[in-house]
């Protein structure tokens, strides 16, 4: 029955249409669009087959936007991984190597974090929760780390004891000084204590004199920078004194600073002297003019106007100021700044570059407590989109917590990304490590907490709140768990970063930014469920290693 009941229909039963053979799909070009012409004569424009959206569209069309919104699609690849440029703007006139930057936070910034950051390409903001002293001793180690020429180097008299080296070696790691006549730079050098000389000398009060190297192999004033390596490395020695022709002292060259040169090609560097790159953080009171006077004198090569909300005259007093007395010499980052409106205002005030983010950080509450800010990504692309017309790059501060989202920030416009999270677990940031239910943890706090607030230094005039009687605070204390060295961990970030941009075809990330504003970059958008399928599920347990 059902056989006969198929065979009475079959003759009016619609027939399925055959795929079309591969020869009878063209393409041609009409009016400039690719169009598809299948079998059916349809004419379909290349328009209707593109996948996801523009920046513009992600960014514009539906509110506000954060990092976990949206995902990259993938492009092309034609080439390595190992091929991909992470050179970016700063500012106007600092280029780095990686566009990574250190917060200037008091639980994330000093002199280690700062050299790491530096040699791996980045740059490090110091803190200015401290002291004037006390941050200009930071800026003064960073760039006393790497040299070329040590224009400045420690130098002792003949009458020193052990105990001053201990103290310099201490202090400042450095083992091999050099020993003039005054124990100053510019007096006659008569020798130079090393470890080997006194490494084995139990009493510490003998004099440097006893046990100093007189036989010393010098460069001449005058030499160049590979001259006087070449010497260096002839003479296996670990420091290279540089005399005039009274034999004088005038700078010093070290072995280190060759293993380093070799170790780190990406380091920042002035380009001028060699050294390390750093940057400090400053606020808007007039105390604070003082503050950069000091941190031009130590070399700092930018300086970072610290504000929660950097549309006010206070910021606006302060980069005119560092502008019209210091010029190029020092380049200022303003901010924060969500809005074109803010940019417009610090861009035409004279800042070298914006930092964009409020309330987006994880130790920040500025958006729950002020009930003010933005979603960061939107704010990024919002920003950047305005200050690229006037050569200006952006920063953006908050909202990273793995190399994905240091890949969304840059494909929403930014040049660099601030971290604080990130590198606070580390060992070379500030803080001693504690140990809480067995695992072991750093302490991290955002500057607007109170803790910081009535830290040494303060960050109260950070959100505006000096002499309150009552302090609002528009941030937390907490912990964040241990992340190892920077030595390790700086280089998954880079290695991770370029494997990004390689999945979408990017080679550098001007080429990303590029496709950005011409719209080839796609996105598409995530929903809930996305998110949740686009991270680690359906799995009893598991560990996560990421390096």
């Amino acid at each position: 029955r059902r056989t006969c009941l198929v065979g009475r229909l079959s003759p009016t039963r619609p027939r399925l249409a055959s795929p079309p053979p591969p020869h009878s799909i063209a393409m041609a070009l009409v009016n400039g669009n690719a169009k598809v012409q299948n079998s059916t004569q349809e004419d379909v424009t290349d328009k209707d087959f593109r996948d996801g959206y523009s920046g513009h569209e992600i960014f514009t069309k539906s509110g506000g936007v954060t990092y976990n919104d949206y995902i990259l699609l993938p492009g092309f690849i034609s080439f390595g991984a190992n091929d991909v440029s992470l050179q970016t703007k700063l500012t106007k006139k600092i280029t780095l190597n990686a566009p990574f930057v250190s917060s200037p936070m008091d639980t994330v910034t000093e002199a280690q974090t700062a050299i790491h950051m530096a040699l791996y390409g980045g740059i490090g903001i110091v803190h200015c929760n401290n002291t004037i002293d006390e941050q200009c001793e930071i800026v003064r180690q960073v760039k006393r780390f790497k040299n070329g020429f040590i224009t400045d180097p420690f130098v002792v008299s003949p009458q020193a004891k052990l105990t001053d080296i201990d103290d310099i070696k201490q202090r400042y790691g450095f083992s091999g000084i050099p020993v003039t006549e005054t124990g100053k730079m510019g007096a006659r050098l008569l020798g130079i204590v090393t470890t080997r000389d006194h490494d084995f000398v139990a009493d510490r009060n003998t004099l440097v004199k006893d046990v100093m190297t007189t036989d010393v192999v010098v460069g001449e004033e005058g030499c160049s920078l590979e001259e006087a390596n070449a010497i260096l490395r002839d003479s296996k020695k670990g420091k290279l004194p540089i005399v005039n022709s009274r034999h004088e002292l005038v700078s010093l060259i070290s072995r280190k600073d060759l293993r380093k040169n070799r170790d780190f090609p990406m380091a920042t560097k002035d380009r001028s002297n060699k050294r390390l790159m750093v940057g400090a953080s400053i606020h808007t009171r007039e105390s604070d003019r003082e503050r950069v006077r000091r941190l031009v004198e130590q070399g700092v090569n930018v300086i970072v106007i610290d504000s929660s909300q950097g549309n006010s005259t206070f910021q606006r007093d302060m980069i005119q100021y560092i502008k019209s007395t210091y010029d190029d010499a020092v380049q200022v980052i303003a901010g924060n700044v969500v809005t074109v409106e803010q940019a417009r205002n610090l861009i035409e005030w004279g800042a070298d570059a914006l930092r964009v983010g409020m309330g987006s950080g994880s130790i920040c509450t500025t958006q729950e407590v002020m009930a003010c800010g933005r979603p960061q990504a939107t704010a990024v692309y919002q920003v950047a989109r305005f200050a690229r017309h006037f050569g200006v790059p952006v920063i953006a501060d908050g909202g990273i917590s793995n190399v994905g989202k240091i890949s969304k920030a840059l494909t929403a416009g930014a040049s660099c990304v601030m971290m604080g999270s990130m590198l606070a677990g580390t060992e070379e940031s500030p803080g001693e490590y504690i140990y809480k239910d067995g695992i072991r943890l750093k302490k991290y706090r955002g500057m607007g907490s109170l803790d910081a607030m009535n830290a040494q230094g303060g960050s109260a005039d950070r959100y505006f709140s000096v002499g309150d009687k009552v302090q609002v605070a528009q941030g937390v204390s907490g912990n964040v768990a241990d992340k190892g060295s920077l030595n390790r961990y700086l280089p998954y970030l880079i290695t991770g970063l370029k494997h990004s941009l390689q999945d979408m075809g990017r080679k550098s990330i001007a080429d990303l930014q590029e496709g950005l504003y011409d719209g080839t970059l796609r996105f598409d958008t995530r929903s809930s469920s996305a998110q949740v399928e686009g991270s680690v599920h359906s799995l009893h347990s598991f560990q996560r290693r990421e390096y």
